[in-house]
C-alpha cells in the first residue's frame, strides 16, 4: 500500500486508475488512506461497506472511497389498489429528516383505513430531445416538415439500438435557426436514459444525413432531464402517475384530527394559491420529501426528485369527506440498471416485490411507480392534516427535532 500512496503523492499514478494495477476493494482502500493523509480526517466509518465493490467501482461510482449510509426506515402497511401494485406493503425511505417517516407512517394509516389508494399509471416515456443548427428559419422549417413526415422512418433507425425501447412520440419546436426534436420511448423496466440517448445518437445521425442539420447536443434541454420545467409539468417524463382516495369524515377526525372543510382549505390557499402566488412549478406540500427517500433507498437517481417534485396534489369534496390525489407528471424511475444493483437498494427493491424485469417488461418499474405514488399520497394527506389541525411545529418538538 504504501508503494501506491507514494506514487499517488509524487502524481505519478492517477487515483483514478488505482483499479487497473488493484482488485476493487485494495484501490478503493488505497485511494482512501490517501485521502486521509491529505485531509487529515480519519475515514474509518466512511470505510465500513457492507457492499460489495466489484460492479459498483465498474458501473455507479468513479474514484470511489467508501459509502455513505443513510438511515433507512418503513412506513406502512399502505394499501394499494393499482393495475400493477396490488395489496399492501411496507415503504421504504432512506432520510435523515426526522418526522418523516412518522408522518408518510400516519398517512399509510389513513389510506388503508379508507380502503385503500387507487393508483394508475396514465402515460410512460422517456425523454431526450437534441438540438439541431439549421441554416435560416427556412432551412429550419424544411428540417421539421422531413421529420414530421418520416416518423417511420426515425423510428426504425431509433429502435434498432435497443431491445426494449419503443418510440412512441417526436415533439418537434424551432427558436430561430436551432432546432428542438424530442423524443418519447417506453423503456422497459429501465429508467432508460442511457437507452434513449443511445437512439437519439442514431435518430440524429439521420437527420442530419437526410437535411443538413448539424447537431449541436444530443440533450438540448428541452428534454428536460432533471431541472424544473413547464415541458415536463404539461407532457409528462418517464412515468406519469396518478393516486388517490376517499377520506370520510370519521376517518378525518379520528386519524388527522381536523375537518374535510380544513382539508380543502389548506390544499387551496396553500398547495394552489401559494404555490400560484410564488410562480412554483410543483402545487404540493412535500412530495419532493418521499419521492427523494424512496428514490435513495430503491436505486434510483436523486436528482431526479426534480422532475418527481412537479406534482399537483387536489382535494375535492365529496359525499361525507373528501377525495385527495396526487398527480405526478414526471416520475423517471426504473427496476434494473443505475443504482438498481447495488445490494442495498436490491433487498429495497425485493422488498416491494418489483426488483429486475418483470413479466411482461415494463410492470415491475410501472409497478415502482404506482408505490411512490402511493407514498406521495400519504405523505401529502399527512401533512395537510397537520397544517390543518395546526399540529406542525407540535409535531417536530415531540419528536425532538
Amino acid at each position: 500500500m504504501d508503494e501506491y500512496i507514494r506514487r499517488l503523492r509524487d502524481g505519478s499514478l492517477k487515483l483514478y486508475a488505482l483499479e487497473k494495477e488493484l482488485s476493487p476493494n485494495d484501490a478503493v482502500s488505497v485511494r482512501r488512506s490517501f485521502i486521509e493523509e491529505q485531509t487529515g480526517v480519519t475515514l474509518d466509518r466512511i470505510g465500513d461497506c457492507s457492499i460489495s465493490l466489484d460492479a459498483v467501482v465498474k458501473k455507479n461510482c468513479e474514484n470511489m472511497i467508501g459509502t455513505i449510509q443513510v438511515p433507512l426506515g418503513v412506513a406502512g402497511p399502505v394499501l394499494i389498489k393499482g393495475e400493477y401494485a396490488e395489496g399492501s406493503c411496507y415503504l421504504p425511505l432512506a432520510t435523515t429528516e426526522g418526522a418523516l417517516i412518522a408522518s408518510v407512517n400516519r398517512g399509510c394509516s389513513l389510506i388503508s383505513a379508507n380502503g385503500g389508494a387507487d393508483v394508475r399509471v396514465m402515460k410512460d416515456g422517456m425523454t431526450r430531445a437534441p438540438v439541431f443548427a439549421a441554416k435560416s428559419i427556412v432551412h429550419a422549417k424544411d428540417i421539421t416538415d422531413w421529420i414530421h413526415t418520416h416518423e417511420d422512418q426515425i423510428r426504425t433507425e431509433a429502435e434498432a439500438t435497443t431491445r426494449f425501447g419503443k418510440l412512441t412520440h417526436i415533439e418537434v419546436t424551432t427558436a430561430g435557426t436551432s432546432v428542438f426534436v424530442r423524443l418519447a420511448f417506453s423503456t422497459g423496466d429501465a429508467m432508460g436514459m442511457n437507452m434513449v440517448t443511445i437512439a437519439s445518437e442514431k435518430v440524429a445521425k439521420l437527420i442530419c444525413d437526410e437535411t443538413g442539420a448539424r447537431i449541436i447536443a444530443l440533450s438540448g434541454n428541452w428534454c428536460t432531464d432533471k431541472k424544473p420545467a413547464a415541458i415536463n409539468m404539461v407532457l409528462g417524463r418517464g412515468k406519469t402517475v396518478m393516486a388517490g382516495v376517499y377520506l370520510s369524515n370519521d376517518n378525518i377526525g379520528k386519524v388527522l384530527k381536523t375537518t374535510a372543510s380544513a382539508l380543502l382549505e389548506v390544499n387551496m390557499r396553500k398547495n394552489l394559491v401559494g404555490s400560484a402566488r410564488a410562480g412554483s412549478l410543483g402545487f404540493n406540500a412535500h412530495a419532493a420529501n418521499i419521492i427523494a427517500a424512496m428514490f435513495i433507498a430503491c436505486g434510483q437517481d436523486p436528482a431526479h426528485v426534480v422532475e418527481g417534485s412537479l406534482c399537483i396534489t387536489t382535494v375535492d369534496p365529496a359525499d361525507d369527506g373528501v377525495y385527495v390525489s396526487v398527480t405526478l407528471p414526471a416520475l423517471p424511475v426504473g427496476t434494473v440498471g443505475g443504482g438498481t444493483g447495488v445490494e442495498t437498494q436490491a433487498e429495497c427493491l425485493r422488498m416491494l416485490g418489483v426488483s429486475g424485469s418483470g413479466d411482461p417488461p415494463g410492470s415491475n418499474a410501472r409497478k415502482l411507480a404506482e408505490i411512490v405514488a402511493a407514498g406521495v399520497l400519504a405523505g401529502e394527506l399527512s401533512l395537510l392534516g397537520a397544517l390543518a389541525a395546526q399540529h406542525l411545529a407540535r409535531a417536530h418538538s415531540t419528536l425532538g427535532r
